[in-house]
């Protein structure tokens, strides 16, 4: 595989990452979300075409809500490529981050969380990539989550 190839395969890889990681952290919020079936339906924009909305379930328990930081930031698996810190704002209901890695990858990433009750949220996840100024990856990702009941046990 080429070294190209490999950037690629790794940009693609970080924006899939990142959004699995939304869709997973994607359930708290300041001031408590209750644990339990998320149903998470997510929807990617890329190159003015919208792809076909995809849900998909989480389990998140007491634990997965305690440390919002953690547990909203994405993390970063790059290669050759230098991220500098996570930056997050939580104010109220609304979380912000914004993540950018420098290199022969360039990837920007942030997200915008709206957690407007302890049983609903929506979401934005913006990743953008460039190679040697090229855009390579452009994708705006809508995600809106839905309590649906206690973890199964």
């Amino acid at each position: 595989m080429s070294a190209l190839y490999r950037l690629i395969a790794t940009a693609v890889t970080l924006a899939a990452l990142t959004l699995a990681l939304a869709v997973f952290a994607s359930a708290a919020r300041a001031d408590g979300i209750d644990p339990g079936l998320w149903k998470i339906t997510g929807q990617s924009e890329s190159g003015g075409v919208t792809g076909p909305p995809h849900e998909s379930m989480k389990c998140l328990t007491a634990d997965d809500t305690r440390d919002l930081g953690a547990t909203f930031s994405p993390i970063p698996r790059t290669v050759n490529s230098v991220c500098a810190p996570i930056e997050r704002s939580l104010d109220g209901p609304r979380l912000s981050w914004h993540l950018v890695c420098k290199g022969q990858l360039d990837m920007e990433l942030s997200g915008d969380f709206n957690f407007d009750s302890p049983h609903h949220y929506t979401a934005t996840v913006r990743t953008k990539a460039a190679m040697s100024g090229a855009p390579m990856i452009d994708t705006r990702d809508t995600l809106e989550g839905q309590w649906l009941s206690a973890c199964p046990q």
